[in-house]
């Protein structure tokens, strides 16, 4: 059933409330996607702060248009989705992107990041920055290999005087 003017007045008004409520919009193109994969995704996103509505593709452009944002949405194939984050790119681009990869891997539709937005400076992300982010490791990985690394010439000092102490004693 087609959506009155006040209800796509009603979407549109939403969509620019909640762009300017987030950090972080990620533009996903779908076709074929079974709902129940999707509900997964957004248990997933929710977790993490998130939220993903889908909307036309017409309707998602006069909202970027009233929020300022330039970006197509007429660039996706398919349907559209829009993923709302409150946090940075960061907080959902893992998420997203494993995602992509399940549905990819099982043949049970195609899903893919058209684009993304960084509300807080204002720049547009496009899909190859979108998946250098998605596939850094966590923030706690990081902190694990840079501690590793600082501590990794004071293992190498006491391995030689391990070493010196065995070849003394012998």
């Amino acid at each position: 059933m087609p959506l009155t003017k006040k209800q796509k007045t009603s979407l549109v008004d939403e969509s620019v409330k909640r762009l300017k409520e987030s950090g972080t919009a990620v533009f996903v193109g779908f076709n074929g996607v079974l709902v129940e994969d999707f509900k997964k995704l957004k248990r997933d996103l929710k977790k993490a702060g998130a939220d993903l509505k889908v909307v036309k593709k017409r309707l998602i452009n006069i909202s970027f248009k009233n929020s300022g944002i330039s970006f197509d949405a007429m660039t996706a194939k398919s349907q559209m989705a829009a993923i709302f984050a409150k946090g940075d790119l960061t907080s959902v681009a893992a998420i997203i992107n494993k995602f992509a990869k399940d549905i990819k891997k099982s043949k049970k539709g195609e899903f893919e990041v058209v684009g993304a937005y960084d509300l807080k400076e204002g720049r547009l992300v496009d899909v190859k920055e979108f998946n250098l982010v998605a596939t850094l490791p966590s923030r706690e990985v990081l902190l694990a290999q840079i501690a590793m690394m600082l501590t990794m010439p004071i293992k190498k000092v006491m391995f030689g005087l391990t070493e010196v102490s065995k070849k003394a004693s012998n």
